[in-house]
């Protein structure tokens, strides 16, 4: 059967599809799986083991040059591509209109959310088959829902997102090492800088550990730079691919980080994991909690430095 999954963005809804994937493929190991997603985020979906080809497509680029020739002759190409492939099957788990279009490109029967279930309600008039799935559901949980309601399997036991971490990156010294993703897409997202500075300083007093401060802009990598003066053994990491981000997060000690992307990464490679919430409701898009992972705080609230470390202390693997 030759099944394509479409989840064009962001990174943590890609991440947070992992897990779907891997009971899919336990349920239907001969499925050739495809995925489609959003070229930027194409390592992310490549990451996982069980996916034999990624398609990317470029929304926001085309948006942008609408009124160039090439945009128009890059997006035939992909619709030529997606009929060409004779899908037997297409599952958009998404439930957006960016979504929903490009999946019916591929002229195979489609699936998806229903009317009250979609993020965007007028995406459930593309599908042929319309699941109904609560939004109150934890993203994980929808998602492995939607896939069993799909392919005629009940979800059981905990989440397991199926891939490992890449090489330790060349440019990381020896020794233990904390990661900070201090960077998240809204100001609303953040955590003090003071509080940045007060847990580097007691990872390396307390714990000897190196910390290493990622950055995706040259607004976060200010803020990185800025940190790692205040800090005594840090390090402001190169410009990484989400490949090789992915390499520094499953070698590390620990992980600490709002909420973004890069912490639900994380926790997918089961590395000890404090991910801090202020602005957003964990119960919604946090990480899965587990004997490595917890969240912390909530909507109008900002966990402490001790509340941080406490919660890393009580994690398996942590020393």
């Amino acid at each position: 059967m030759n099944v394509l999954i479409v989840r064009t963005s962001s990174m943590g809804d890609l991440i947070h599809t992992w897990p779907a994937i891997t009971e899919l493929k336990t349920h239907y190991p001969n499925i050739r799986l495809s995925w489609l997603t959003e070229e930027s985020f194409a390592d992310i979906a490549r990451l996982h083991p069980q996916v034999d080809e990624v398609l990317t497509l470029s929304w926001r680029s085309w948006r942008r040059r609408l009124w160039q020739p090439a945009a128009w002759r890059e997006l035939k190409a992909l619709k030529q591509k997606l009929r060409d492939a004779r899908f037997d099957l297409v599952l958009d788990s998404q439930g957006l209109l960016k979504s929903a279009i490009p999946a019916r490109w591929a002229r195979a029967p489609l699936a998806g959310l229903d009317w009250s279930s979609a993020r965007e309600a007028l995406a459930s008039l593309f599908y042929d088959k319309k699941h109904k799935v609560s939004r109150k559901l934890a993203a994980i949980a929808r998602n492995r829902l939607l896939f069993g309601l799909s392919f005629g399997y009940a979800p059981e036991g905990q989440p397991l997102f199926g891939v490992r971490p890449g090489e330790r990156p060349s440019w990381m010294l020896s020794g233990r090492y904390a990661v900070l993703l201090h960077a998240t897409s809204r100001a609303s997202k953040e955590w003090p800088e003071a509080r940045w500075v007060a847990l580097g300083t007691a990872l390396s007093a307390h714990h000897d550990m190196v910390t290493v401060l990622p950055w995706g802009s040259d607004k976060e990598k200010a803020r990185a730079e800025r940190l790692a003066a205040q800090l005594p053994a840090a390090v402001v990491a190169p410009k990484m691919s989400l490949g090789e981000a992915a390499g520094l997060l499953g070698h590390a000690s620990a992980v600490i980080g709002v909420d973004t992307g890069l912490v639900h990464l994380a926790n997918a490679l089961n590395v000890p994991v404090a991910a801090i919430y202020t602005d957003t409701d964990p119960q919604q898009t946090g990480v899965v909690e587990t004997p490595w992972a917890t969240n912390l705080g909530n909507i109008g609230q900002c966990p402490s430095v001790d509340e941080v470390l406490a919660a890393l202390q009580s994690r398996r693997d942590w020393t």
